[in-house]
């Protein structure tokens, strides 16, 4: 697959006008939205560059309307933001945005479809059971197909919890992943540029044991390690495969890839975050630090790739 924007249009990087940061929205993740959001339009501004904040918790194209952004960085997490629909209303808008289009979005958006299509490229994924049963072998963990920030997720030890496991997954969405839990060290990739590249791996340890939604964006409950301290060999074919993951999807500008790695070297991709989050305690900016990058180069590396999506003038 290949995201129909990457390359649409070939005209240098320009210097954008008025930027529209899209932030809030009515999805879950709304609050870590705002802090990704605020980060942003920060470094947009320190950078020089004319950025205004809109929620997109209302009539959003009321608003796009009414500001007429040159392009759009969109800052939104989950539903309505990451999955595709803000991206096709952009683009019926001829607003030029950052980040992934309506198709790569959408897929990587639903999990059971993203482990589809990695199946089909041969990336690695953990086995999966119907969410009715049967299990063949606990502990499993229990998924929203289509929510992030760890929302919805239940890790169950025993047949008796997997039930109320379900339920609550289904709280949160219509279709549902329950998957072995594959016990391992968490590691991330982040991905960006065109063509892309992988940053320097980032191994999570939880406090906690489980990387949930408290330890994602409490300071000081997770340690955050890297570069990873992993053989090169292992380093390496993790990178490659975070690439594989992004491309296989047709993401563009920025994604996180996030693996497990098994002490036997068994790894399984779990995901691709199309919209990774921008906070201080998000995972690709230690990425882009390790690399060397500061967190405004960033910022102004992801923006750079909607002013190479910009239209042509007649």
């Amino acid at each position: 697959m290949v995201d129909d924007r990457a390359g649409r249009y070939a005209a240098a990087p320009v210097r954008l006008g008025k930027i529209g940061v899209l932030l809030g929205g009515r999805s879950a993740e709304r609050e870590v939205s705002l802090k990704t959001g605020e980060a942003v339009y920060k470094a947009l501004t320190a950078r020089g560059y004319d950025a205004c904040k809109i929620d997109a918790a209302g009539p959003v194209w009321k608003r796009l309307d009414e500001i007429r952004p040159d392009a759009v960085f969109i800052a939104l997490h989950g539903r309505y933001g990451e999955d595709g629909t803000i991206q096709g209303l952009l683009e019926l808008m001829d607003i030029p945005y950052t980040g992934s289009g309506v198709m790569a979005s959408a897929l990587a958006m639903d999990k059971i479809m993203t482990k589809a299509v990695f199946r089909s490229r041969g990336i690695p994924v953990a086995d999966e059971y119907p969410a009715a049963g049967p299990v063949a072998k606990y502990p499993v963990i229990v998924k929203p197909s289509r929510e992030g920030s760890t929302i919805g997720v239940t890790v169950v030890q025993e047949e008796a919890g997997l039930a109320p496991a379900v339920a609550e997954a289904y709280r949160y969405d219509d279709l549902v992943l329950v998957e072995e839990f594959v016990d391992g060290r968490l590691l991330t990739a982040a991905v960006i540029g065109s063509p892309p590249r992988a940053l320097p791996l980032v191994e999570v340890r939880a406090a906690g044991g489980f990387y949930d939604y408290e330890s994602k964006y409490t300071p000081g409950m997770t340690e955050y390690i890297c570069p990873a301290e992993l053989e090169p060999e292992i380093t390496a074919r993790l990178q490659e495969q975070a690439v594989a993951a992004h491309s296989a999807i047709g993401c563009a500008d920025v994604s996180r890839v996030d693996f497990i790695l098994e002490p036997g070297g068994r790894f399984v991709c779990l995901e691709v975050n199309t919209m990774p989050g921008l906070t201080e305690t998000s995972l690709v900016p230690k990425a882009a630090a390790a690399a060397g990058i500061e967190f405004e180069d960033l910022v102004e590396t992801i923006m750079r790739g909607a002013s190479l999506k910009l239209k042509p003038k007649q």
